[in-house]
């Protein structure tokens, strides 16, 4: 276990391991998610909240994640406002092109929520959100002159898409708080909050950075940031409500700084119990029905309590097991998962012209070489990823420089 540490650096009591399970390897390309690879023991800076608006009680980082931890939230409605700017290059509209076409796999329904739901990792997006209990819960996707609700009540799972008037259906067992599958994406500050405490390391400074006040409610503010270099996270901030430890509002920063890479927060909050017609689902006329044998997880705003998480403990060496057995190089911000995607590279000469795609995309990224060859790097103002030309994937909330370090260190 990691030491506390005074602000003088002296060494004082020891906390306790946060432990929980990271995602599956597939979510490292949702822009979030990537903070879940780091695996260490909990070593944080407690802090007092400085003065600030509003005037609260002073509390200790510790005391604030375990605030977060016991949170029981069982009712509430709301509005977040979630924005992602990952600066993703312009491809002429392409990355429209292929969200549409991801909205189409798994049943073939635009209403499947697995697919539909990932549109929230780029632009700004308002998100409406209910919850009554662990059965309970609806996540509505306000979108231009169109709405996208994804709803779980009792046993049933519905995803509606007004734009295509198509309607998907599941079942879920009642009581779970959880809609059945396993890949669901973050879309709360709550889910997004719980992503990021997987992080939390001795590789890792945690502190109470003042207060805040957001839609209306008193918060503290949490701050986490990493203590490596060559990351690509700057600043971890999230807005904790004082009366029931609820996060109310998450910022990413990245280390090049600018604007946030996600910024998610509620606009309007209440903890009444909503009316039970707010889960109510009629199949419109006219809609098309896909039945699925599962559904995607509805976010948990505010379902059931939640764990204060902390990734497992990591591996001996340097070359370690992320989720499902994938490879993980490194530690804490600097982990970077490894894929064998069995020879399906970029060749780094390919040429751009004459609609060879694989030199298209070859101009999209950084050609790089190494000790592990030659290959090309595509960067985000988040994660980044190096496919070698024997086609071996590097990819982690890491920058370039760090990518093919770790690419050598593997040969």
């Amino acid at each position: 276990m990691a030491p506390y540490e005074t602000d003088d650096g002296t060494d004082t009591t020891e906390v306790d391991d946060l432990g929980a399970r990271r995602r599956k390897a597939a979510r490292y390309v949702v822009p979030v998610t990537v903070l879940g690879v780091a695996a260490a023991t909990i070593g944080l800076v407690p802090a007092l909240a400085a003065s600030g608006d509003p005037d609260l009680p002073k509390i200790s980082a510790q005391q604030l994640i375990e605030k977060i931890a016991k949170s029981d939230v069982q009712q509430l409605s709301g509005t977040v406002r979630i924005s992602t700017d990952l600066g993703l290059p312009n491809l002429g509209g392409l990355e429209n092109s292929l969200m549409s076409g991801a909205t189409k796999r798994g049943d073939g329904s635009s209403a499947d929520p697995t697919a539909k739901l990932t549109e929230l990792a780029s632009g700004s997006h308002t998100l409406r959100v209910a919850a009554d209990g662990p059965d309970r819960q609806k996540v509505s996707l306000l979108e231009s002159a169109a709405e996208y609700s994804l709803i779980h009540n009792g046993k049933d799972v519905w995803g509606y898409d007004s734009r295509s008037n198509e309607v998907y259906h599941s079942t879920a067992a009642e009581g779970s708080g959880s809609t059945g599958r396993r890949d669901d994406v973050p879309a709360t500050p709550k889910d997004l909050t719980n992503e990021a405490l997987k992080a939390v390391d001795a590789t890792t400074s945690v502190t109470v950075d003042g207060t805040e006040q957001v839609a209306g409610r008193d918060a503290y503010k949490l701050l986490i940031k990493p203590r490596q270099s060559g990351t690509t996270v700057g600043a971890i901030s999230v807005a904790v409500d004082a009366r029931t430890g609820l996060p109310l509002k998450f910022t990413l920063t990245p280390a090049s700084g600018g604007a946030a890479v996600v910024d998610a927060g509620f606009t309007r909050i209440s903890f009444a119990r909503p009316a039970a017609s707010t889960f109510d689902f009629t199949t419109p006329k006219g809609a098309k029905v896909t039945e699925g044998d599962h559904a995607a997880k509805v976010p948990d705003s505010a379902n059931a309590p939640s764990k204060a998480p902390a990734p497992s403990k990591g591996s001996k060496g340097d070359l370690g097991k992320g989720p499902d057995g994938l490879k993980v190089l490194g530690k804490g911000w600097n982990s970077v998962a490894v894929l064998d995607t069995g020879g399906q590279g970029i060749p780094s000469g390919a040429s751009s012209g004459g609609g060879d795609l694989g030199g298209f995309l070859g101009s999209l990224g950084d050609q790089v070489k190494g000790k592990f060859g030659s290959g090309t790097v595509f960067s985000t103002r988040l994660v980044n990823a190096l496919v070698t030309d024997d086609g071996t994937v590097y990819v982690g909330a890491v920058n370039k420089s760090a990518l093919v370090k770790a690419a050598d260190a593997a040969k």
